[in-house]
């Protein structure tokens, strides 16, 4: 697979589950803590799903967006929303897997649109092709 990569960004972590992560360019430094569920203290801070939750939700209302632009189905109201659940645990093969739960809410678009807009997206989005066939994402329209 080639890619014609327009952006490049870096983040480097230090300390693990329970360090901190930098953005190169600036902008974020964040502490991370890890969650009680996973074994940790639940501190404060941020936890690498969290963060991966974050990231989906905003690129995928850029790729409904992109989509719409392109002649898609509906165009995305400014109050579209998505939210990105992400779950982690014990694979049955061994290690850890991730899955993931997007809930779309795209405000006075019918729902056929908006649901044709929504797999369009999907097909486009880095985030779904990055994971695609690797985890289950799971898509819903409210």
């Amino acid at each position: 697979m080639s890619v014609d990569v327009k952006y490049r960004t870096s983040a480097t972590a230090t300390g693990g589950r329970d360090g901190v992560a930098r953005i190169e360019e600036g902008g974020l430094e964040l502490r991370l803590s890890t969650p009680k569920a996973l074994g940790g203290g639940g501190g404060p801070g941020n936890n690498p799903e969290q963060l991966f939750a974050a990231g989906y939700a905003a690129c995928f209302i850029g790729a409904m967006k992109f989509v719409a632009a392109q002649g898609g189905t509906a165009k995305v109201p400014n109050d579209a929303t998505v939210t990105a659940t992400v779950g982690i645990g014990p694979r049955s093969e061994g290690g850890f897997g991730l899955e993931v739960a997007l809930a779309v809410s795209l405000p006075g678009v019918p729902r056929e649109q908006a649901e044709a807009l929504v797999e369009q997206a999907h097909q486009v989005c880095p985030y779904s092709n990055a994971t695609r066939n690797n985890l289950d994402v799971r898509l819903t329209v409210a």
